[in-house]
């Protein structure tokens, strides 16, 4: 049978006993592995990882959505991180045996239940996307949830692909959902508390702007840390490793007179992306490859 991976965001990153209640939805589906989670207090966001067959996966994110909606309130989030639902992006990623078609389709059957069952507007992204406008997921929730609140009632732009036309779920906004090749999380942190810095070299760096391919990146501010940060989605790894990138912030940073403090791993990340001696060279915080590597959880 198929093997997939499924990687939803959630939109709580401080209280551990919270998502812990979404966590244990997706534990008890039978034939789900949940391999991973990490919070990030500063993004106020949860990334959690579960990998199984298809159907048991996909039920196991409707469980986590429906769990979400009832734990979370979108009203009452802060975070530097946009975002435009409690979960807020959920995407299949196919692994061994399965398709990208097939996750495609996993992702429009979820996006229908969780329309019809749970009353939350859901936006279909990348591979899955029924919109070319839409396949970019900077795009979907560009604008945020407080104005995407808005903007649902009166722009058709802003019209989900299912679930209810005219508004957001009151607490738990929207959710997109897609079919994505394996995607990692990879953030820059510079010895700054200049974020403008930090959002140059977003810009530069990132492919829509003319940077590297496979790049997505924004600059935030961490008040934790008083730090700037490139935030970054490698969509394609082999096209632009992690050690290519690190090296070009690293010498955008330095023509600005920074350098970089640490570079963090959110989440998960084939071998071939970290090979021998990779880590050390990006100053990888707190990398443990018998928990980050993917094919060591499997």
């Amino acid at each position: 049978m198929p093997l997939v991976e499924c990687v939803p965001n959630f939109s709580e990153g401080r209280r551990p006993q919270v998502l812990e209640r979404i966590l244990a939805s997706i534990r008890a589906t039978p034939g789900v592995k949940l391999i991973d989670h990490t919070m990030d207090a500063s993004h106020n966001r949860a990334v959690v990882t579960m990998v199984g067959e298809g159907e048991p996966v996909a039920e196991a994110a409707f469980r986590a959505i429906a769990t979400a909606r009832d734990v979370l309130d979108l009203n009452t989030h802060q975070g530097e991180h946009p975002r435009i639902g409690a979960t807020d992006v959920v995407p299949f990623v196919p692994l061994d045996g399965a398709t990208m078609g097939y996750c495609v389709r996993l992702a429009h059957r979820l996006g229908e239940r969780v329309g019809r069952e749970l009353s939350i507007p859901v936006y279909f992204y990348e591979q899955a996307a029924l919109r070319p406008e839409r396949r970019n997921l900077p795009d979907v929730r560009n604008i945020g949830y407080e104005k995407l609140r808005d903007a649902i009632a009166v722009d058709a732009a802003r019209r989900p692909d299912e679930g209810p036309t005219g508004a957001l779920h009151p607490t738990a906004g929207a959710t997109v959902i897609g079919a994505r090749f394996f995607l990692i999380a990879f953030n820059v942190n510079l010895r700054t508390e200049n974020v403008q810095v930090a959002k140059d070299i977003a810009k530069r760096i990132r492919e829509r702007d003319g940077g590297l391919p496979g790049i997505k990146a924004m600059g935030f501010f961490l008040d934790d840390l008083k730090l700037a940060q490139v935030s970054m989605n490698v969509c394609n790894f082999q096209a632009t490793g992690l050690v290519r990138v690190y090296e070009e912030i690293e010498k955008l940073a330095r023509e600005r007179g920074v350098e970089i403090h640490e570079s963090e791993l959110v989440g998960l990340a084939p071998r071939e992306a970290l090979p021998s001696g990779a880590a050390e060279r990006i100053r990888l915080r707190g990398f443990d490859a018998h928990k980050q590597i993917i094919e060591a959880l499997l």
